[in-house]
Formats: C-alpha cells, structure tokens, sequence
C-alpha cells in the first residue's frame, strides 16, 4: 500500500484529512520535537482507533510534514506513491483538482 493510501484510509476510516490531524496535533503539542513518536500512536489509537500503522503515517506528516523520500515514487511495486509529496489536504480536494 502506498503512503498516501495509508493517508486516504485514515480519512476513509476518521472522516479527517491528515491537515485535520495536523492542526489537532500542534493544539496538544504533539508536533514539538521532543514528543516521542509513541505519544502520538496512543492518542490516534485512543482517540480515533488507528492502527499502529497508520497511526506512524500520521506520525510522519505530523513531524515531518509531507515530503517523502523518493524511495517508491515511479516505481512498480506495492509501496509506490506517485510523488513524493504526499497531498494532506483530503480526498475530495484531489478529485476537484481533476
């Protein structure tokens, strides 16, 4: 699965865009560099039933915002991603950007 599925499953799952879950993130002050990754897993478990998987997706775009490394893009395999900008801003965005 790529790294924006994993993103547009939570906002299958949650009803939220990562930007969503960014904002309420930095409101707890989960997006300081000394919140360990952990902390961030067991809210997105407590609070909203995300897997560990997903829930260190979001880890990601929460601490590192959305580039990716460019590992998969173009590539063939399960885990590839079309570029590596992730896009956090919701699936209906994308479909009106087509």
């Amino acid at each position: 699965m790529s790294f924006q599925a994993y993103l547009d499953n939570i906002e299958a799952k949650t009803g939220k865009t990562p930007n969503e879950f960014i904002t309420l993130a930095r409101e707890k002050g989960y997006d300081a560099p000394d919140v360990k990754a952990t902390v961030i897993v067991n809210w997105l478990k407590e609070d909203f039933g995300l897997g560990r998987g997903h829930a260190m997706a979001l880890v990601h775009v929460i601490k590192n915002g959305p580039q990716i490394s460019d590992k998969h893009v173009g590539t063939d395999g399960t885990h590839r991603d079309d570029s590596n900008m992730l896009r956090l801003d919701g699936v209906d965005n994308r479909a009106a950007d087509s």
